[in-house]
């Protein structure tokens, strides 16, 4: 399963559906998630909680043993190609950089996403599925 930096983030800073999104993590194995997701969140949770926000991140990515996915060509190839069909602007899911980037690890590894929020569900890439926490 590939992972993206909304649901990292929503995991790490404790929102609302942070609990279904744990056990979904934690219920799948590899755990694999991009460099580029991995800056974008490391950017995210040091504006939001600063050198804390960072340590917070490091031991998730260590506890859940991710897999961090260099970004190679093939990628960069598939996020151009996520851009044009589903970019901001051109598409209503509104895909930004690091959803594309995420996107094109998914689609490389012909893989599911776990991903927050509705922009993904309006591409044609695999939503990893919710595991309820109860």
């Amino acid at each position: 399963m590939v992972v993206d930096t909304s649901a990292l983030v929503a995991i790490l800073l404790n929102e609302p559906d942070a609990e279904i999104l744990s056990s979904t993590l934690a219920a799948s194995s590899p755990r694999v998630i991009s460099a580029v997701s991995v800056l974008e969140a490391s950017i995210v949770m040091e504006s939001k909680k600063g050198e804390a926000g960072l340590a917070l991140l490091d031991e998730l990515l260590t506890a859940a043993q991710f897999e961090v996915a260099t970004f190679d060509d093939a990628q960069q190839r598939a996020a151009r190609e996520a851009y044009r069909r589903y970019g901001k602007g051109r598409h209503p899911a509104g895909l930004n950089f690091g959803d594309c980037c995420s996107y094109a690890l998914a689609r490389a590894r012909n893989d599911t996403l776990l991903f927050k929020g509705n922009d993904f569900a309006q591409t044609d890439i695999a939503q990893a599925t919710p595991i309820s926490a109860h």
